[in-house]
């Protein structure tokens, strides 16, 4: 197993990759419908601890398969085989995902983890086998990941109070590893345009939450009678992922990264934010949909919350790593927190505003927001050059 070229041409995300991810809905569908429950419930802070613990353990997985792929995808017979165990650890895991989320009981999804690390530890031995000017970093990322691993097994033998401080802790380890893998030395030959379009492809995944919310919404407004609030929710929801796709993909992060490949670390990390308030976006969804049903105890306000916390920080998250990426969209960053504000008080005036009401306003926003970014150009010039002929 020797390491991929990092500018191979055309290098482009292959079908035992899509399949990897396509098990993953499982997982993220799992923590989505248990965020759902909770809300319905009203049980705002509860849903949303056991929301993002439980997410973090589903989206760092993918991580750890994502980028060893980017370097050292060599879809050989044993890499295949391999890469079918990890899968099997994925359901595993998602099977896991209502007891995490429930009961803060992580056994299985620790034993689908397990199961995952097995394989990819098996794969980073075979990297330092094969490829000796990597065979370092390779190395340490195999015994960074299974000195992590049994610290997480060692974990479900604690106290629940000791076993709850213990997850920050561990998480942070786990963030911690490929800094340390990856000092000095050549280190991980990952792809920028792999990634980028890895990272591009999954996100679109988890907007295929998204869509699922809006179409029950669109059901329930057909089936059950048409009603102002159903088809508010319905189109403010349609509004808010074609605005949210826009956003995110109007800017491909592929060469940023090939030019600033430092910012990986923070543009990869930044994603469990994007993909989580994705997610959430869903949940959110339905529940606003559900609220609007006659005879439902679904509070709007919770709705409208979950559904604007969700959008404010999945554009706040964005907009800051393409600014990162590409420094000189820096006018972004003079409306996208005062957008993210106002998103944030009509999300909590969903019940004065009614969720059907306040929806389209959210996607009005977004839609918005994405215009005033498409113009940014024109605007940067005009404020650095006076003398620039006005819009108007």
């Amino acid at each position: 197993m020797v390491a991929r070229n990092t500018e191979e041409p055309h290098r482009a995300s292959t079908p035992l990759e899509l399949l990897f991810d396509l098990c993953f809905v499982v997982a993220v569908s799992q923590a989505a419908r248990e965020l759902n429950d909770n809300l319905s419930r009203n049980h705002f802070s509860s849903g949303f601890v056991g929301y993002i613990t439980v997410f973090f353990a589903i989206w760092w997985a993918w991580v750890n398969f994502t980028w060893f792929a980017s370097a050292y995808d060599a879809d050989d017979t044993p890499y295949r085989l391999l890469t079918f165990v990890q899968i099997v650890g994925v359901l595993i895991l998602a099977a896991g995902v209502p007891a995490a989320f429930v009961h803060s009981d992580f056994t299985v999804m620790t034993i689908g983890y397990v199961v995952m690390r097995v394989a990819l530890v098996t794969q980073w031995l075979r990297a330092a086998s094969g490829d000796p000017s990597g065979r370092s970093a390779a190395r340490r990322y195999a015994g960074a990941v299974t000195a992590v691993q049994i610290g997480w097994v060692a974990r479900l033998f604690l106290p629940h109070v000791a076993g709850e401080v213990a997850f920050p802790v561990l998480a942070l380890a786990e963030m911690l590893v490929p800094a340390w893998a990856e000092r000095g030395g050549r280190g991980t030959s990952w792809h920028p345009q792999h990634i980028s379009e890895r990272y591009g492809l999954f996100t679109l995944i988890v907007l295929g939450e998204c869509v699922a919310a809006a179409t029950a919404a669109m059901q329930s407004a057909t089936t059950s009678g048409l009603s102002a609030p159903q088809v508010g929710v319905a189109a403010g929801g349609l509004l808010l992922i074609f605005g949210l796709w826009w956003w995110y993909f109007e800017h491909p992060s592929e060469e940023g990264l090939r030019e600033s490949r430092n910012s990986a670390f923070l543009w990869g990390y930044a994603h469990y934010a994007v993909f989580a308030s994705i997610a959430a976006l869903g949940a959110g969804l339905e529940v606003a949909a559900e609220s609007t049903r006659r005879g439902s105890g679904v509070s709007p306000t919770t709705a409208g919350a979950a559904i604007a916390i969700s959008v404010a920080v999945y554009l706040v998250v964005t907009g800051a790593v393409q600014v990162r990426l590409n420094p000189t969209g820096v006018l972004k960053t003079r409306f996208i927190i005062p957008f993210a504000a106002v998103i944030l008080v009509v999300g909590w005036s969903a019940r004065t505003l009614s969720i059907g009401f306040a929806l389209p306003i959210l996607g009005l926003i977004v839609v918005g927001l994405v215009l005033l970014d498409r113009l940014a150009p024109t605007l940067h010039r005009a404020v650095d050059d006076p003398s620039t002929p006005s819009l108007a």
